[in-house]
């Protein structure tokens, strides 16, 4: 091997250390950002209000603390779903089991739902229930025989 290739070779490879050692440079440059930054606190947001009935477009805002933050208070953009019942929430959303049976007590039936998916920041619980009037009660098969033998007799 020549002189002037040991000298390239000499010279690539310091390069080669000069690139790593700057990396490394900037990584902590970076990381000291990021620990400053770190005496903000978390945004707090907070429900989203719809701009016109109780769903649809609307907006949120969010806050947080820090003697260092530039920013303290914000807005953002949401979107409730107007599929989605309102009685719970409109940022949660439930898969619900089947009506259970008729109450005869209360005259009503209840099923239970778990949550399936909350919109961000949204604070829904795990599992909420729903109830309702039974409505019409079925007549059971031996009240209906009963009226079609009384229609039937002549007498």
């Amino acid at each position: 091997m020549s002189g002037q290739q040991q000298w390239t070779r000499l010279a690539v490879m310091a390069l080669l250390v000069l690139t790593v050692a700057a990396g490394e440079g900037l990584k902590a440059e970076k990381q000291g950002k990021k620990e400053r930054k770190s005496d903000c606190g978390e945004w707090q947001w907070s429900v989203c209000v719809a701009n016109e009935g109780d769903c649809g477009l609307g907006t949120r805002e969010g806050t947080r603390t820090g003697t260092d933050c530039r920013q303290t208070i914000k807005t953002q953009r949401c979107k409730i779903p107007c599929n989605w019942k309102k009685q719970f929430g409109g940022e949660c959303k439930y898969d619900f089991q089947a009506w259970g049976e008729c109450d005869m007590a209360t005259g009503k039936k209840n099923r239970t739902g778990m949550l399936k998916r909350a919109l961000m920041d949204a604070t829904c619980p795990n599992t909420v229930s729903a109830t309702k009037p039974c409505g019409k009660i079925p007549k059971t098969k031996l009240q209906v025989q009963k009226r079609s033998i009384q229609r039937m007799d002549p007498f």
